[in-house]
């Protein structure tokens, strides 16, 4: 389903972005600005759509929202009802078990990361992407200089597990790597 002159599409994806915004509504980024929450979970969407050229709607949808369960209170149950059948599988496949350890979900994700469908590995390449980009622009409060460099090695093995999926991002991702002198 392209994106392009139906409106049904754009009015699900809408819906996808009030629902995310509400939300994320009291979230911030840990940048210094304290960007709304929200900004990424569209950044990552946009970057799907407007430089990797993907158009598949539960895609998209389902990277605007990707952190809602990880992050708020909400379900699986609620994306399924809201959002239907696909998007709540790509946002399972996506989120991070909050009561396993952080360094064991980071190990997870490198470990799931050839595993995972097309779909999610879509969105976690852009999310992957619009995380390195942030940090190559803003060190996040509290963190020091060896934890985001840790954060851009760990990026690039979750990467790995994640190629064949989207040339550009893909390359996009490697010139960072490259910048970082990981590659």
């Amino acid at each position: 389903m392209a994106l392009t002159g139906d409106c049904s599409v754009v009015s699900r994806i809408l819906k996808c972005v009030n629902f995310a915004a509400t939300k994320h509504k009291d979230q911030r980024r840990k940048d210094p600005e304290k960007t709304p929450y929200v900004n990424h979970s569209i950044g990552v969407a946009y970057i799907l759509t407007e430089e990797a050229n993907v158009t598949d709607v539960d895609v998209i949808e389902a990277a605007l929202l990707h952190d809602t369960v990880e992050d708020t209170e909400t379900t699986f149950t609620e994306i399924e009802n809201e959002f239907g059948a696909v998007v709540r599988k790509l946002v399972e496949e996506v989120t991070d078990d909050k009561t396993k350890p952080k360094q064991e979900r980071k190990r997870l994700q490198i470990v799931h990361a050839s595993t995972t469908s097309p779909g999610a590995k879509l969105i976690k390449l852009a999310d992957k992407l619009y995380n390195l980009r942030d940090l190559e622009r803003s060190v996040p409060e509290g963190w020091t200089i060896q934890r985001v460099e840790e954060y851009f090695q760990w990026a690039q093995k979750v990467v790995q597990g994640l190629r064949g999926t989207n040339i550009y991002i893909e390359q996009t991702l490697d010139d960072i790597f490259k910048r970082r002198g990981l590659l």
